[in-house]
């Protein structure tokens, strides 16, 4: 292993030597060796490009109704360190993707080959400025690296449509891994709603076709100017925006006795690492306890967790402690995860990284 190379293709094999398979090494990350399978891997070019047709065959078959979703999830199509996600149709499609690992970003001229073979896309943009990448010894750059790409895109989600800027915006424009989400929150929106930590209003534009009125709360005026625009653009005119600290803005809500028949938390991740899991959960709960004193009897909350390190049964707990400290009864109606084109490796537990449960306030 000492002669490999930083993103080299590796035979894995066990003390005793018995091979196992075909590995991806890295020189400078806490995780040396991403599996790939027990496949012995001769040409890069086809490996890749099977894998390639695998996932978007796959993506075909869940039949996306939006014109925003993402091709090739990393572990979850055996593709590490690899995110590629497709925005617009036809010849104006842009791919926006990631090279997250050494062995990803060393093939990226073959990667970017082999999309505008397989989808024809007006132009590829390599959004490869995570911090992440800074565990790899790789810099943080954006830059095109087929064609054309404009710095927004006009997406349609469910009927609504939004702009994305490519280059600037969350993760690889917008939160792709929420759509499927935002159409659940909407089937049980109703009256007054509350959308906190609302970004660019994906939440609050689906809220907003079925309640009465929707609150908006984000601490990010150029995101607020966004939903705003987002609102404008789909004709929904019942949707207030204010800047504001949303933890503080959750106090001051529940001091003036506001209530709301449907409430949204997506906060961002709040546990970065496994040593702010503590403070994390901290945070967690004061935004539900709060949400669930907002909520009116037979209201609907809608909360959410990205954090990785965070896991199911921790947020399910956190929960149960907040509720039980509103003195709330809640049933759960439905517990989530992210959309289906940003599929679940059983075998790597953080993969699901997004949790997403839908409560119902008894009283």
């Amino acid at each position: 292993m000492s002669t490999a190379e930083p993103g080299d293709l590796v035979r894995v094999q066990t003390e005793r030597k018995r091979p196992l398979g075909t590995g991806l090494w890295s020189s400078t990350s806490q995780i040396s060796l991403r599996f790939l399978g027990p496949e012995e891997i001769q040409d890069e070019r086809a490996w890749l490009g099977d894998r390639l047709r695998a996932a978007l065959e796959f993506r075909q078959s869940l039949e996306i109704d939006a014109t925003a979703w993402r091709l090739v999830n990393a572990e979850g199509d055996r593709l590490p360190g690899l995110i590629v996600d497709v925005y617009g149709t036809g010849a104006d499609r842009i791919v926006v993707l990631q090279t997250l690992a050494q062995a990803m970003d060393r093939r990226l001229p073959l990667i970017a080959e082999l999309l505008v073979a397989l989808l024809a896309p007006a132009g590829i943009l390599a959004r490869n400025d995570p911090r992440v990448r800074r565990l790899e010894g790789l810099p943080e750059v954006v830059e095109v690296v087929h064609g054309h790409v404009p710095d927004e895109i006009s997406v349609l989600e469910g009927g609504l449509r939004y702009q994305v800027n490519l280059r600037e915006g969350q993760k690889t424009g917008s939160f792709l891994d929420q759509r499927e989400n935002h159409a659940a929150a909407a089937r049980y929106a109703r009256g007054r709603g509350l959308d906190a930590f609302s970004y660019h209003g994906g939440f609050a534009l689906a809220l907003a076709q079925r309640c009465d009125r929707v609150l908006a709360l984000d601490s990010s005026a150029p995101a607020l100017a966004q939903l705003r625009a987002n609102a404008g653009q789909n004709g929904l005119t019942n949707i207030e925006a204010r800047e504001v600290n949303v933890f503080d803005e959750l106090r001051e809500l529940e001091i003036a006795r506001e209530r709301f028949d449907t409430i949204v938390l997506d906060p961002p991740a709040f546990a970065k690492n496994k040593a702010s899991v503590p403070r994390a959960a901290a945070g967690y709960k004061e935004i539900n306890l709060r949400a669930l004193k907002l909520l009116t009897p037979g209201g609907m909350l809608v909360t959410c967790s990205c954090s990785s390190n965070v896991d199911e049964g921790l947020f399910q707990q956190i929960l149960m402690e907040a509720a039980a400290d509103a003195r709330a009864a809640v049933t759960v109606v439905e517990k989530r995860a992210q959309a289906r084109d940003h599929p679940i490796l059983l075998a790597a537990p953080e993969t699901h990284y997004l949790k997403c449960f839908l409560l119902r306030k008894l009283a």
